[in-house]
């Protein structure tokens, strides 16, 4: 076995253990709560709200903050779609039932987490053109991801490649924009 394969299998192998406690943990209401609400949030309504809000109070800076933002989320959708396709790694809810959650997955592959690169992609752009708002969109970019695993939507591996990625083209697009 390759060092390249190994590594792959370790991750795996973290993975599938993490999604079998994740799964079978009957989680207190409030996290419960807290998952969906995070989880539907990323599902693009809480950026297009934000970005209507940087527009209306965002001052000089807000139409290049909006342009960053959006081209990290756009090509970070490109990203995940061909990365998808390319990877065809099935989501954790596909492999074993969830206790509680039952959503059904936006689309049929797991890696890489398609709303985690779009949290992350829009969140550190936006922080970065406005950093007295970056804890509390760092704070939903990352309750967005956890939310992805707690629901069995993505395995640890595929939330973390994502919030990597879309830092990656949130830091690229901020520095072509200004």
């Amino acid at each position: 076995m390759t060092a390249h394969h190994a590594m792959l299998h370790f991750i795996a192998n973290r993975d599938y253990k993490l999604m079998r406690k994740v799964n079978k943990w009957s989680a207190p209401k409030w996290i419960r709560m807290w998952a969906l609400a995070a989880s539907r949030a990323g599902d693009g309504w809480l950026w297009y709200l934000t970005g209507l809000a940087v527009l209306l109070f965002g001052g000089d800076m807000r139409l290049t903050a909006i342009a960053a933002a959006g081209s990290a989320a756009l090509v970070g959708i490109g990203l995940f779609k061909s990365l998808k396709k390319l990877s065809g790694r099935r989501r954790p809810c596909e492999i074993e039932p969830h206790v509680w959650a039952k959503l059904l997955p936006p689309d049929q592959f797991s890696f890489p987490s398609g709303h985690t690169i779009t949290a992350f992609a829009v969140s550190i752009a936006l922080g970065e053109f406005y950093p007295p708002l970056f804890p509390a969109l760092l704070f939903s970019a990352i309750s967005i991801a956890a939310s992805r695993i707690l629901l069995g939507m993505h395995f640890l591996s595929d939330v973390l490649v994502g919030a990597i990625l879309g830092t990656g083209l949130a830091l690229v697009s901020h520095s072509l924009f200004t």
